[in-house]
C-alpha cells in the first residue's frame, strides 16, 4: 500500500513525457456555402410574482392574557403583531442588552412575563409569549 501512495507522488511530480508530434499535410475541404436560416421566434415566458399567502396559523388573532396583556394590551392579535409589539416595547424601553444583543433584559412588567427572570434570549421569548396567548 505504501509503495502505491509512492508511486502516485512520482507520478504527480515528475513531468509527463509527450510524444514527438508528427506533421502530416492537411487536406483542406472544398468550402460549403453557408445559409442562414432564421431560428423561429419564441415567446418570452411570462414571470408573474404572485404575493406569498400568510399562513392561517400565524394569522388567527389570539387574546394576549396576564403579563403578556400588561405589555401589548388585551385585543386579539395575530403571532406576528404580537412579536412586532413585543419587540416595540423592548426597543422603546432600551431592554436589549449592550454586550450580548440577542439577550432582553427583563423591567418590571417583562419579569412576570418571563418567569421572574431578569434576563432572557430572544431565542426563549417565543416560549414565553406563546405561554401567554389563548
Amino acid at each position: 500500500m505504501a509503495t502505491a501512495k509512492k508511486a502516485k507522488k512520482a507520478a504527480k511530480k515528475a513531468p509527463a513525457k509527450k510524444a514527438p508530434a508528427k506533421k502530416v499535410a492537411a487536406k483542406k475541404a472544398p468550402a460549403k456555402k453557408a445559409v442562414a436560416k432564421k431560428a423561429p421566434a419564441k415567446k418570452a415566458a411570462k414571470k408573474t410574482k404572485v404575493a406569498r399567502k400568510p399562513n392561517a396559523a400565524f394569522m388567527k388573532p389570539l387574546t394576549p392574557v396576564g403579563p403578556l396583556a400588561a405589555v401589548i394590551g388585551s385585543t386579539p392579535l395575530p403571532r406576528t403583531e404580537v412579536t412586532s409589539k413585543i419587540w416595540a416595547y423592548i426597543k422603546k424601553n432600551k431592554l436589549q442588552d449592550s454586550v450580548n444583543r440577542r439577550n432582553i433584559n427583563a423591567d418590571d412588567k417583562l419579569k412576570p412575563l418571563f418567569g421572574g427572570k431578569a434576563q432572557v434570549s430572544m431565542f426563549d421569548l417565543t416560549k414565553y409569549v406563546s405561554k401567554n396567548l389563548k
